[in-house]
């Protein structure tokens, strides 16, 4: 069904996008084989157990990836129900949601909570969850730069990925869910920091993979998503699964990004973040948000009727109890700066 509008979508086609194609909630597509260039295809033998636990177990057939197919926005804090009620009458059809990491410019999220990605879910948004973790250690933007990959970036990355899954399953956030690694921009032609954070974020990949959700990455178009792409190109493996681009070009270039080859990224695994800082109201509600495009998986929401009745993600996934707790991560506060993209004025995450 995703696969018969893809072509409709190009380009600026997309700034009257309407709601979602396949809304959370309803029956999802099966999600499409993906060539040798398009990474959403899992893993036909588990991964090796990482040292935090086991590994899942690959005989059990994960759940269909859920696809949404248009506009959504993200912003800093996750905007209260009555936001998302109003906003129902927007063009968006998903909501990126900022739901862990140290790095987070917006940690406290006094809304986000299990209720509120049920509401939501029940309303027929899709929901983008972003995990901002440990950054480059050359990220542009000094907020950012008390959070950078330290001397062991595969053992860093692999703890952050066993994080991320804790928090997406403390909301409620169900395995085949994607989640995805923000790494802000950084400086572009440091061939040691580049080969750090290809570490980290190679080893995060890893471990949300082994835990049964999807690996999705977002970064600036002019650093991290062409540093990934050339590793892509070279046969490197463990790379994301999703790719979400930023570049505020001010209209949609889903498919035409300049430093992804047409086949990258494809079929249903592409988001491109073309506007930032951006003011809209609907329903008499504003907020700041940058807009995205996309043709990409949104996360699977638990029933409400499963969380009721005690079936949580972690019962679905045993291996995730021998997953320790980070300890001493801080809360992180401050205005990234994402190189190629404008500057930012207000908090960002």
């Amino acid at each position: 069904m995703v696969g018969a509008v893809v072509a409709t979508l190009a380009g600026a086609a997309l700034a009257g996008a309407p709601a979602p194609v396949v809304p959370p909630g309803h029956a999802p597509a099966a999600p499409a084989p993906a060539p040798a260039a398009g990474p959403l295809a899992r893993a036909a033998a588990p991964i090796d157990p990482a040292p935090d636990g086991p590994a899942l177990d690959s005989s059990a057939a994960a759940p269909a990836l859920v696809h949404y197919v248009g506009q959504a926005f993200d912003t800093c804090e996750a905007p209260s129900l009555a936001v998302m009620k109003a906003w129902s009458s927007s063009p968006y059809g998903a909501v990126g949601i900022y739901f862990g990491g140290r790095g987070r410019g917006c940690p406290t999220q006094q809304e986000l909570s299990p209720a509120w990605v049920a509401s939501v879910d029940a309303m027929g948004w899709g929901l983008l969850p972003l995990f901002v973790g440990s950054q480059a250690p050359c990220v542009h933007a000094a907020a950012k730069r008390p959070f950078a990959i330290g001397s062991n970036p595969v053992s860093q990355g692999t703890r952050e990925g066993g994080e991320a899954v804790r928090a997406a399953q403390a909301l409620g956030l169900d395995v085949s869910s994607p989640l995805y690694l923000d790494i802000e921009a950084y400086e572009q032609g440091d061939a040691g920091c580049a080969a750090t954070t290809l570490s980290f974020v190679r080893a995060w990949n890893r471990e949300v993979s082994r835990l049964g959700y999807v690996p999705g990455y977002y970064s600036s178009a002019d650093t991290g998503v062409q540093d990934i792409e050339a590793e892509r190109r070279a046969g490197t493996q463990d790379l994301p699964a999703v790719m979400w681009f930023a570049r505020w070009l001010g209209r949609p270039a889903l498919y035409t990004e300049s430093v992804l080859q047409p086949e990258a990224w494809t079929p249903h695994a592409r988001i491109h973040q073309y506007a930032g800082n951006v003011t809209e109201a609907y329903g008499g509600r504003r907020l700041t948000i940058d807009r995205n495009a996309m043709d990409a998986p949104v996360a699977r929401v638990i029933p409400l009727a499963a969380r009721a009745a005690g079936v949580t993600a972690p019962a679905r996934i045993p291996a995730l109890a021998g997953v320790p707790a980070l300890a001493g991560v801080p809360a992180a506060g401050g205005t990234p700066d994402r190189a190629g993209d404008a500057a930012s004025s207000v908090p960002r995450p």
